[in-house]
């Protein structure tokens, strides 16, 4: 089979043969028809898990995907051939990812079925971003008439968050440069933030000094100052990162609820969004459809870009 490997931390992606992997006890192997570019496939390429887990290399990069059972191995009940699926793939330790024709994946781990309905591509997109999104919302706390800013709202996790905090009621503030602008207030934000005009903290202080309900920052990395995101925040107000940037007692000094979040959907959560996409009632924006051997360059271009939805590897 063809797979986008590192052969090392840092190395250059590259695509080289494999040998298609075999199901072993509780595991199915899905033939895969979509794989979804993701900031974390880099970040884990270059080594962010270096000191979680061990890996084995080559490595296929990669988590998100979709695709149809080809076979299951030995006790699998929930999963049968040619079933529709999609979830997260990665296995670091194993080497095993979804930039590749096949891979594996546990019965009981973060994969799901999809409905007939739902382009494989689209599917694709949807497991880390729309899931985290779907959990960081959760995780706000919010009532109709909150107001969130969505810091970051122009990529995959963003554009999901806009949606679920409009259904939720709540006023969406959402940064956006103005190319995208109207594509985010399309998706349910009711009010942009050009940060490349004025400081984003400002520009919200001002249009409302009476302080916000919620911030899900996308941005903001570890050790970089928070301060004047968390500013906004009305006393009992929720702070959410999804880069781990909170330090869990400056918030609470300032009656501030803080969450780092971590993205691990249950079963239930993949197939509500599958429903949801299919449906139309979540819209995901997959901008550019590639074939699995352009992969590499991909990856290159997007780790130095800014994402303004998803990109989709075609591996059928």
């Amino acid at each position: 089979m063809k797979a986008v490997v590192i052969t090392g931390f840092g190395a250059e992606p590259q695509l080289i043969d494999l040998p298609v992997p075999q199901p072993g006890p509780g595991e199915l192997l899905v033939r895969l028809h979509a794989a979804a570019l993701n900031p974390f496939d880099w970040k884990v390429a270059d080594g962010a898990l270096k000191n979680v887990v061990e890996h084995a290399f080559p490595l296929v990069m990669g988590s998100d995907g979709a695709g149809v059972v080809e076979s299951v191995g030995d006790g699998v009940t929930h999963f049968r051939p040619g079933d529709t699926v999609y979830g997260q793939f990665m296995n670091v330790r194993h080497g095993r990812g979804s930039y590749a024709e096949y891979a594996l994946a546990r019965e009981d781990g973060t994969i799901a079925r999809t409905s007939g309905d739902l382009p494989f591509s689209v599917a694709a997109a949807l497991p880390t971003a729309s899931a985290t999104a779907y959990q960081a919302i959760k995780a706000a706390r919010l009532d109709p008439g909150h107001v969130i800013l969505v810091n970051g709202a122009s990529g995959g996790v963003g554009q999901s968050a806009i949606q679920f905090a409009a259904h939720e009621g709540a006023r969406v503030v959402a940064t956006a440069t103005a190319d995208i602008a109207g594509r985010l207030r399309d998706l349910g934000a009711h009010e942009t933030i050009d940060f490349t005009v004025a400081p984003t903290a400002e520009q919200v202080l001002a249009a409302h000094p009476e302080g916000i309900d919620a911030v899900l920052d996308l941005i903001t990395q570890p050790g970089q100052d928070t301060d004047a995101l968390v500013g906004l925040l009305r006393p009992g107000g929720t702070f959410i990162s999804t880069n781990h940037a909170v330090d869990p007692d400056a918030p609470a000094a300032r009656e501030i609820h803080g969450v780092n979040l971590s993205n691990n959907p249950s079963r239930a959560e993949l197939e509500a969004l599958a429903d949801l996409a299919a449906a139309g009632k979540l819209r995901i924006t997959v901008d550019a459809e590639i074939p699995l051997a352009d992969a590499p360059a991909a990856v290159s271009r997007a780790r130095s870009g800014s994402s303004r939805g998803k990109t989709v590897f075609l591996t059928r």
